[in-house]
């Protein structure tokens, strides 16, 4: 009778350590945030029509706390920097939150608000971003779906890769979970 309670026993436990660890990816799931290449093909380069470019870049998309930017630049012709809103407005790199030289540079967006970054060297020619990041996903800032929105130059561009935000890429994660869950019900 022991034998057959341990051997019962042991096998919920399994069980249950199983289910344990699928759900811990779930959430180990949540905090690795998207990447986001900064200006997609462009890089993170002088833009050839000023400011524009960036914004709408960053218009495209939803960004989420845990998202990481990344700066595509060749080290020592650009700089990938944050600053403040003064700064920013300014082109002022005096006192920089975080400056990075060497290209790829990744910054991860670990709170809400905005984020500024600036090239030390070409940002009055327009080479500066600013991104808002929220907890969840947001439609606000992003086109409809379905929508392309307008290149500076009047042009169309593809539209943008959804970002998906921290609450769907859950869902999404969790529903991957359903079939395991059953099937370990099924099992007991």
């Amino acid at each position: 009778m022991e034998i057959i309670l341990a051997t019962k026993f042991g096998s919920s436990c399994s069980k249950l350590l199983l289910l344990v660890c699928l759900l811990f990816g779930c959430v180990v799931d949540v905090s690795l945030g998207r990447t986001y290449i900064v200006g997609d093909n462009l890089g993170w380069q002088t833009p050839p029509n000023g400011v524009v470019t960036y914004s709408n870049w960053a218009n495209q998309h939803t960004f989420v706390v845990g998202d990481i930017l990344e700066f595509n630049f060749n080290s020592g012709v650009h700089t990938a920097t944050r600053v403040n809103k003064n700064a920013f407005d300014s082109c002022n790199a005096a006192n920089p939150i975080d400056n990075e030289t060497n290209g790829p540079a990744k910054f991860t967006l670990n709170t809400t608000g905005d984020y500024y970054f600036i090239c030390t060297i070409h940002c009055n020619q327009g080479q500066k971003l600013t991104v808002n990041v929220t907890l969840t996903g947001s439609p606000s800032g992003s086109p409809t779906p379905g929508s392309s929105p307008s290149s500076p130059g009047g042009e169309t561009s593809s539209p943008p890769s959804p970002s998906g935000s921290a609450s769907t890429r859950v869902v999404a994660s969790c529903v991957m979970l359903v079939p395991i869950v059953l099937a370990l019900t099924l099992l007991a």
